[in-house]
């Protein structure tokens, strides 16, 4: 059975109002976690390419990734868990987890469901929530990984947004 159903959830993946880009992350994450969500992608044998700037390199360990120096150009993560469907994670802050998707790819049940078995294999991993803002307003997530229900909830009411 589906986490969410795409006719209870469709105006939370509207571009026009949640922006082409939404913001997921894991909040309350450490280095391990990091570590843990590049290792499930090699796992899970997700296509994925890893760039620093222009360059394209291996992906490398999560702590060399993150102890970078500040004036360092972020690294970014392109991960591909279905066709057509990415996720780019930026590594920021050892803090939190962070990612995007862009809501274009993400239209139908299909899709929906896609991405919330990412969102699951993620949270499952790390023992934590993994939440979906709207674009440019982090801190007030709209749907996400639950890991005690054990899937992706709603955690705004998508009649108001």
């Amino acid at each position: 059975m589906a986490d969410l159903l795409w006719g209870d959830v469709k105006r939370f993946f509207d571009p026009d109002l949640m922006g082409s880009l939404p913001d997921a992350r894991v909040p309350d994450a450490s280095v391990d976690d990091w570590q843990a969500v590049l290792d499930l992608v090699v796992e899970k044998g997700w296509k994925c390419q890893y760039s620093e700037g222009e360059r394209v390199v291996p992906v490398p360990w999560a702590e060399a990734v993150l102890s970078r120096p500040a004036e360092a150009e972020c690294p970014e993560l392109r991960v591909w868990p279905a066709a057509d469907v990415l996720a780019i994670f930026r590594f920021h802050a050892d803090d939190e987890v962070d990612f995007d998707v862009d809501l274009r790819e993400l239209q139908g049940q299909e899709r929906l469901d896609v991405f919330c078995g990412f969102l699951g294999e993620i949270g499952r991993r790390l023992g934590k929530p993994v939440l979906m803002d709207p674009e440019g307003d982090s801190g007030h997530p709209v749907l996400g990984f639950d890991v005690e229900a054990d899937r992706v909830v709603l955690l705004a009411d998508p009649q108001v947004r």
